[in-house]
């Protein structure tokens, strides 16, 4: 698995979350940048990463996830590429 296929999956995590098929993501997307991303729905998004890409984040992990990229970086350190 590369970088382009984590933000592939997790665009489409993304879409169905906020059941929003224009949203796109880059390394820099933020809750800022996406106007219903909220703590409650920060929740629901680690929830369904940890279920698609079948990991565990701790909760320091979730808190040092300020945006994307950061994201797209846990997840490859945690599937082993």
């Amino acid at each position: 698995m590369n970088r382009e296929t984590v933000f592939e999956r997790l665009n489409m995590i993304f879409r169905n979350n906020f059941d929003d098929d224009d949203i796109i993501l880059g390394e820099a997307t933020s809750s800022v940048d996406i106007e219903d991303w909220d703590s409650l729905e920060q929740i629901n998004l680690v929830v369904a990463i940890q279920e698609d890409f079948n990991i565990k984040f701790n909760i320091d992990e979730v808190n040092a996830m300020k945006n994307v990229g950061e994201m797209v970086d846990f997840i490859l350190e945690k599937t082993g590429v």
